[in-house]
């Protein structure tokens, strides 16, 4: 008996130690993809060589499985189950790319039932260096098959970081369904991405967090690039930016300072993983580059700086021959450029003064080209050009002003029914009101608060006033355009103003075209700064900021609006930099000088986070009204509206994805108000991100699934199609800069003034010296060329990155969206070709695509990007 009991145990004992054998020798395998940081600098050359020695005695990088089924009280603080550390292998030995631009490295984990699903891992670099960790794949996990975790994060030494950093799996969850071992992950995650709010921020840091516009100016250079803080006050509401940290400067500690030089151009701080990604740096400063080279030929080729053109031919010849510059100047340039910086000149920098053909001459076979200058094409780009949004339904005649007359005096218009009722087809004014035929471009009330101030500076301008007439074939005609200046005199004061009819002969002919083209540059500043500046990227970057702090990466609305915020926070930043700062690109290019910024600040008070929606927008400006027969319930009132008509298609494209997606994880309107991440996130927005307007009535309380979805819609479509309808249209249509000439350097010149009688005796001569002058056409051609650029790694909207999520029903449901957006494509390219809709391709045959949704590299004037990455 007692040698069977012996037997009997030695059998179990046998028995347990296989098991726990075969428990410990299941092998998981592991798939790293990941980019290694591109070698510019000797640091990194060094730091690519201690990385493989590193690796040589076993100091690589590690991966750990956390477990998502079974928690570690004791361990590891109610986290999940922790795997054993594994190295990732073959660093040194691994040098093939793959078409996704990454590396392929292999990993073996030891995995135990006690273990179950891994949720999340937890990885260390102990490399020297950084690289970009885009996804890892387990295969063969059992009760669970492949795992996919991407990643898409700037990862640096691990020294450097308070806690590991972790990666989830594609799994979503709201906060109530994380796996309890998972939480403490999500909750500590985002309190690394929320920081503390103190101390300098470097450039390797991941935390996201706001500030005032406090870095626009720089009294420390000089008390003329002074500017006022936006945001934080009734004075100068302002969306926030995020948190860079600069020291404050010299001559006011409320104020940030700057740093100046291409060399330092890439150093202001954005969150890691927002800066851009190597291949789209090149891009932009091989853009920037050529920015830097045109607004210093002038003075390389020794022309005077005031050198004017004095004919439309003179002009044209940008386009078609183009201005070499010489080899010595040329190398001399490239020696003072740093390697990265070469190597992109290289390839993008050959006839640097040969600018692109814009389209809205490409298609002109006269020369120099008229086609632009015609009425129809004045009025068709008011809904099928770079800034379409304006044009109102007039509802009232003459038109009138909501400036209070306690400040500004009387600013109604002085146009009267003998101004245009000739030019109405028959009709009287009160019949073509009443018929919804008269619209109305109106500059007048944004411009006048400012433009006493403005023509103190270089500009010379008016506000302005455009009366257009609905002809029957839905093209719009100008019929009247009102110029006003205040009245002489300081304080309350009325205005002055002229009124111009159509005329296409003579001096009145030429005074009608002086008459458009200040129209022009008050639509062209409004553009530049409201449309597209304020508008959009302004307004989304507290969006971003919002996201990161309060949405973790697992939470449903994250992964719904991450790719809408890609490059957004990194182009912002460097639109701070050099385009819309005290004496930046913008200050020098556009009528508003020096007031730019501050005159945005003005607008933005009236700013309506859900007047953004495009359906609200059209039927606020009068332009659509509800219709249940119509198509989407609405009928527009100029029917052959290209912006609005394939903005539309998108627009309910967008909503009918985000209605389903968020519909399969929220089934209750209990929901929406019981996440306390998405409470966090909106409260957080409206408070903090948008806090100058955070009373406003308007705001969606986050209480139901409408909100939520409503909300999504808006921010999608903002960050996607209403920057692409702004943006890359800009080279297209103001590539030419007499069609959209940014400033204007004297007056309309008036009867009996030497200006009049220059006019007379040469026009063309008298339209340069009035409009922008040579070296501000370069210096603003660049800029909307570098602006209208898809990069090479653009993501359309439509597209997203696999594997994103293991949820089958939003997968399908994004499925039918992209699907949606290729029948728009069909749409957009049938409407082009139907002869009967002219405002599609008008007189200069250019037809609409910027709502085309798939684009392509360069100027190509199609495509709706995901995000505000330019």
């Amino acid at each position: 008996m007692g040698l069977g009991r012996v037997l009997h145990s030695a059998s179990d004992a046998v028995k347990e130690a296989v098991s726990r054998k075969n428990k410990s020798e299941k092998i998981i395998k592991g798939t790293v993809i990941l980019e290694k940081k591109n070698v510019f600098k000797l640091k990194d050359i060094r730091n690519k060589a201690v990385d493989r020695a590193s690796e040589l005695i076993g100091q690589g990088i590690t991966l750990q499985l956390v477990s998502a089924d079974h928690a570690d009280p004791a361990g590891n603080g109610n986290g999940g189950k922790l795997g054993k550390e594994e190295a990732m292998q073959k660093w040194n030995l691994t040098f093939s790319m793959l078409a996704c631009g990454g590396c392929s490295y292999k990993v073996s984990f030891e995995w135990d039932e006690d273990l179950g699903t891994p949720g999340a891992i937890i990885l260390r670099n102990n490399h020297a260096s950084e690289f970009f960790l885009k996804t890892i794949t387990l295969e063969d996990v059992p009760g669970a098959g492949r795992i996919h975790f991407l990643c898409n994060s700037w990862v640096y030494p691990d020294k450097i970081y308070n806690k590991p950093r972790v990666f989830f799996s594609n799994k979503t969850y709201l906060p109530h369904e994380t796996p309890a071992p998972l939480r403490k992950y999500r909750k500590e995650e985002l309190e690394v991405l929320r920081g503390d709010g103190k101390g300098e921020l470097k450039f390797e840091d991941r935390v996201y967090d706001y500030a005032l516009y406090n870095d626009l100016g720089d009294a420390d250079r000089s008390s003329k690039l002074a500017r006022p803080i936006l945001g934080g006050s009734a004075e100068y509401p302002y969306p926030r930016r995020g948190r860079t940290s600069r020291p404050p400067s010299r001559s006011d500690i409320n104020t940030e300072s700057r740093r100046f030089g291409t060399a330092t151009t890439f150093n202001i701080y954005v969150p890691r993983d927002e800066q851009f990604g190597d291949q789209k740096t090149l891009d932009f400063i091989a853009f920037v580059l050529k920015s830097f080279v045109k607004e210093i030929i002038p003075f390389i080729a020794g022309a005077p700086l005031n050198r004017e053109f004095n004919s439309f031919k003179e002009v044209d010849n940008l386009y078609r021959n183009g201005l070499p510059l010489p080899t010595g100047v040329l190398n001399h340039v490239v020696k003072q450029i740093p390697l990265p910086i070469m190597e992109a000149f290289r390839i993008d920098g050959h006839q640097l003064l040969k600018f692109p053909l814009p389209q809205v001459i490409k298609g002109d076979k006269t020369r120099p080209p008229t086609a632009w200058r015609k009425d129809e094409e004045f009025a068709r780009e008011m809904v099928a050009g770079v800034n379409p949004l304006l044009i109102c339904l007039l509802k009232e005649f003459p038109p009138t002003s909501k400036l209070d007359p306690e400040v500004y005096g009387g600013q109604n218009s002085c146009i009267t029914k003998e101004h245009i009722e000739y030019n109405l087809e028959g009709l009287s004014v009160e019949e073509a009101l009443r018929s919804n035929r008269l619209f109305i471009l109106d500059h007048h009330d944004t411009v006048i608060p400012y433009l006493r101030r403005i023509n103190t500076t270089g500009t010379k301008t008016h506000a302005s006033r455009t009366i257009l007439f609905l002809r029957a074939d839905s093209t719009l005609k100008p019929v009247a355009i009102e110029l006003s200046l205040p009245s002489t005199g300081g304080g309350k004061s009325d205005v002055v103003s002229e009124v111009y009819t159509p005329a296409e002969h003579g001096v009145e002919g030429s005074i009608w075209q002086f008459a458009k083209a200040f129209v022009a540059v008050n639509d062209s500043g409004y553009h530049q700064l409201i449309s597209h500046w304020l508008n959009t990227h302004a307004v989304i970057e507290p969006f971003v900021i919002a996201t990161n702090r309060q949405l973790s990466v697992v939470h449903p609305i994250h992964k719904l609006l991450h790719p809408h915020y890609r490059d957004t926070m990194a182009i912002n930043a460097l639109a701070r930099e050099a385009l819309v700062n005290g004496g930046g690109l913008l200050e020098k290019t556009f009528y508003y000088s020096k007031y730019s910024l501050e005159m945005s600040s003005c607008i933005y008070r009236s700013w309506n986070f859900m007047d953004q929606a495009l359906p609200t927008d059209l039927k606020k400006r009068g332009i659509a009204v509800d219709d249940g027969n119509c198509v989407h319930g609405l009928r527009l009132l100029i029917p052959d509206y290209p912006y609005a008509v394939d903005g539309l298609n998108v627009w309910f494209a967008i909503e009918k994805w985000v209605r389903d997606y968020c519909s399969f994880y929220y089934k209750t309107d209990e929901m929406v108000q019981e996440d306390p991440e998405l409470q966090a996130w909106w409260k957080e927005l409206r408070e903090v991100g948008h806090g100058d307007l955070k009373d406003e009535p308007w705001w969606p309380k986050m209480q139901t699934r409408e909100d939520l979805i409503e909300s999504c819609t808006i921010i999608i479509w903002i960050a996607s199609a209403l920057h692409a309808a702004v943006n890359f249209g800009q080279y297209a249509y103001g590539g030419y800069f007499p069609n959209r000439p940014t400033l204007s350097r004297r007056y309309m010149p008036e009867k009996g003034t030497p200006e009049y009688a220059e006019l007379e005796r040469n026009p063309e001569k008298t339209f340069f010296r009035t409009m922008t002058s040579q070296l501000q056409c370069l210096a603003g051609i660049t800029a909307v060329e570098i602006l209208s650029k898809h990069a090479s790694d653009e993501v359309y909207l439509g597209q997203r990155t696999p594997d994103w999520t293991t949820d089958e029903i939003p997968l399908a449901a994004f499925q039918a969206f992209s699907k949606r957006l290729g029948e728009v494509e069909g749409e957009i390219l049938k409407l082009n070709m139907d002869k009967k809709l002219k405002n599609r391709v008008g007189p200069v045959n250019l037809p609409y695509t910027l709502l085309y949704p798939t684009g392509e590299v360069g100027l190509s004037g199609k495509g709706i990007p995901n995000s505000i990455s330019i």
